[in-house]
Order: structure tokens, then sequence, then C-alpha cells
């Protein structure tokens, strides 16, 4: 929820799949990079990476940049020095409320603008609420949600299956639940595994030509 390279994924796995001859159910499990997140976390997502990674500030920013330069040619216009990361949580459980509507991809969607390109804080129930209703969720099931503690077993569920398949970060997809793509892979390299799995059944296989941009912990490969 929290990792740029989870909304660039998102949108090359909807270029592959606009372009598989078959049907395709899609549905966002939970992740957490870092379940012990505040609500918000405090300076600058540059400086946070910069720490990571043994940088400087400038060198973090000049990343971020490149980044933005990659989400722009997928159509994502990223404003990654408002970004305002924190705990998602939250987030995760309404994603699990939106699943039963059935409008999980619109509201996974307006969550994943909102944090990357309006500067949401998604970790603060107040300005994630009102996110969620923009998407088509009910008022007053996402104030239930909020203040209490409804789907939270739902998310630690999906995080305990994503520990069972060996996955620390993400982005990462699983199709058919056999095959697994780890990282931003691209488009083509997506739409290969897709056509793989409708042909085939084996056991899962890790495809994608080395690594891929993803997140992992509190911070993202860059």
């Amino acid at each position: 929820m929290l990792c740029p390279w989870c909304y660039i994924g998102k949108r090359r796995f909807e270029t592959a799949a606009a372009a598989f001859d078959h049907p395709i159910e899609v549905i966002w499990r939970s992740y957490e990079l870092d379940p012990g997140a505040p609500p918000v976390r405090s300076g600058s997502s540059a400086e946070r990476i910069a720490r990571k990674y043994g940088m400087t500030v400038e060198e973090a920013a000049l990343q971020h940049r490149r980044i933005t330069d990659l989400a722009a040619a997928e159509g994502l216009d990223y404003h990654l020095e408002e970004a305002r990361s924190g705990r998602s949580f939250d987030a995760h459980r309404l994603l699990h409320l939106a699943a039963e509507g059935g409008i999980q991809d619109a509201v996974k969607e307006r969550l994943l603008a909102g944090y990357l390109q309006e500067g949401v804080a998604i970790g603060l129930p107040e300005e994630l609420g009102p996110l969620a209703v923009s998407a088509g969720l009910d008022p007053a099931d996402v104030d239930a949600v909020l203040a209490g503690d409804a789907y939270g077993e739902d998310v630690r569920a999906d995080e305990a299956r994503a520990n069972e398949l060996g996955i620390t970060g993400v982005p990462f997809f699983v199709i058919d639940g056999r095959f697994a793509i780890p990282g931003a892979q691209d488009a083509e390299t997506i739409g290969l595994v897709l056509e793989r799995a409708w042909e085939r059944r084996a056991p899962v296989v890790v495809s994608g030509g080395g690594e891929a941009a993803a997140c992992e912990g509190d911070a993202c490969a860059i």
C-alpha cells in the first residue's frame, strides 16, 4: 500500500491483463511493510531513504525523481516529496470491507492515488475515511470499521499466508496460487506468466529476469 513500486506494478499488471484473452479475477491481499509503524512518520521520505541506504538526502531525492519518471511512463503523477508514510493496517482492513462489496479494486486505486499523488496520510483515520468513501464505500460502514477491529484477523491471515510463501516485499503477484511474480515486472513478463498459468498447472514458480523493483521493511529498492 505504501510502496511506490506497487502502483507502478498495478498499472503494469493491468496492461498485461488487458492484453490477456481470458477472464481474470483480481484479489488484493494485505501486506504491511512495517506493522509497527506510527500513524504518520516524522521527516520526509527522502530523509528515511537516505538513512536506510547510507546516502545523502540529495541522492535520495534524485532516486525519488527516477521513480517518479518511471511512474509517469505508466500514466501516474507521483508527488513522493509530499507522501506521508505511516501505518497501513486500517487501509488494509478497509480493502477487505471493499472486497465484500465488490469494489476492492476501486478502493485500492483510490488509496494508492491518495497516498502517492495527493499526500494523504492513510495512517490517519480522519484522512483515510473520506478517501475510502470517495471510492464508493458507505460512510457508516467505513466509520464502523475504523472505530473497531473488524477485518483485522483477515489482514493477519493474508500476512501469514505471505509468510508461508516466503514473500518479503511488495509488489508480489501470485497467479492461480501457483505462479509468482516478484517486484514491478514489465507488462510483457507479466503477460507471459499469465499465459503460462492458463496453460499449465505446477508448483509455485517464481518468474522474472533478475531482481525487479520492490519494497521491503520500511523502505524501497532504489
